[in-house]
C-alpha cells in the first residue's frame, strides 16, 4: 500500500460542494442556470445537455482577475495551491444567524490563540453557519432581490493576507458580506494574487486543523471563476 493510500484509509472525505441546478441561490442578476436536454437515448442513443450557468455560481472559486485588471484568470492559477493544509475558523458564535455581522481581525485573533497560529500556504475556511440556508433562498441570498449574509470584514482579511496564506473559504455567497457595496475584501484578497471559495457547505464537519482541503475547479480559458467541486479529507481520530 502507497503512503497516499494508508493514509486516505485513515480518512473521511467531507463533500464542501452545493449541489447545483435550478435551486441553487445566485447573486441577484445572474442569468439563471439551464441545461437543456439535446440528446436521448430512444433518438440520440445516449443522454447529454447544454449547460449554461453563470460563472460564480454555487460553490465557486474566484481568480484574481475577478477584480483586477491582469489578474490571473482560472485557467493560469497553479494547480498546487489547490491541495492545502486547511484551517478552520468557525465563527457561528460570532455571527449567531445575524445578516450584519463582518468578522474582523480581532476575532481571527482570539481563535488563533485557542486553536494556534494560521500558517503560510494554508487554505483559511470561515465557517459562518450559512450554509443551514442554502434551501431557503431568501435567507441565504436576502430577501427582495437584496444580499444579506455575514462576511469578512477588510482588517479580517488584511490579516490573512498577512499571514501568506494560499486561499479563503467562506460558507456564504461571498467573502464579503451581503451589505458591502465596495467589495472590499475583493479588493484585497484578489490583488495579493489569492483565491477565493465561496459557497462553501459541510464546514461543521471539518476540524479547526489537521485536515486537508482539495479545490477542482474547471480549466476554463479566462474564466474569472468557475464552480468547482471541492472536498477535505480529515484523519479519522480528528
Amino acid at each position: 500500500m502507497t503512503d497516499l493510500a494508508a493514509a486516505l484509509s485513515a480518512a473521511r472525505i467531507v463533500d464542501l460542494t452545493q449541489p447545483l441546478g435550478p435551486a441553487t441561490g445566485l447573486w441577484p442578476g445572474s442569468t439563471p442556470f439551464a441545461a437543456p436536454t439535446v440528446s436521448e437515448y430512444d433518438t440520440g442513443g445516449s443522454f447529454a445537455r447544454d449547460l449554461r450557468v453563470p460563472e460564480h455560481a454555487g460553490t465557486h472559486l474566484d481568480a484574481p482577475a475577478h477584480f483586477v485588471p491582469g489578474g490571473r484568470r482560472i485557467h493560469e492559477l497553479d494547480v498546487d495551491s489547490f491541495i492545502r493544509p486547511a484551517v478552520k475558523l468557525d465563527v457561528r458564535a460570532w455571527v449567531n444567524g445575524d445578516a450584519t455581522v463582518t468578522i474582523g481581525r480581532d476575532v481571527i485573533e482570539e481563535l488563533e490563540r485557542r486553536d494556534g497560529a494560521i500558517q503560510p500556504g494554508t487554505a483559511v475556511l470561515i465557517h459562518t453557519g450559512w450554509d443551514a440556508y442554502t434551501t431557503d433562498v431568501e435567507r441565504y441570498v436576502g430577501p427582495n432581490g437584496t444580499t444579506a449574509f455575514p462576511g469578512l470584514a477588510l482588517d479580517g482579511a488584511e490579516l490573512l493576507v498577512e499571514r501568506g496564506v494560499a486561499g479563503i473559504g467562506i460558507d456564504t455567497l461571498s467573502t464579503d458580506a451581503g451589505h458591502a457595496t465596495t467589495s472590499p475584501v475583493h479588493h484585497c484578497v484578489l490583488p495579493a494574487d489569492l483565491w477565493q471559495l465561496e459557497g462553501m457547505v459541510n464546514l461543521d464537519e471539518v476540524p479547526a486543523r489537521g485536515a486537508w482541503i482539495i479545490v477542482a475547479p474547471l480549466r476554463l480559458v479566462d474564466g474569472s471563476g468557475t464552480p468547482a467541486r471541492s472536498f477535505a479529507i480529515v484523519p479519522k481520530h480528528l
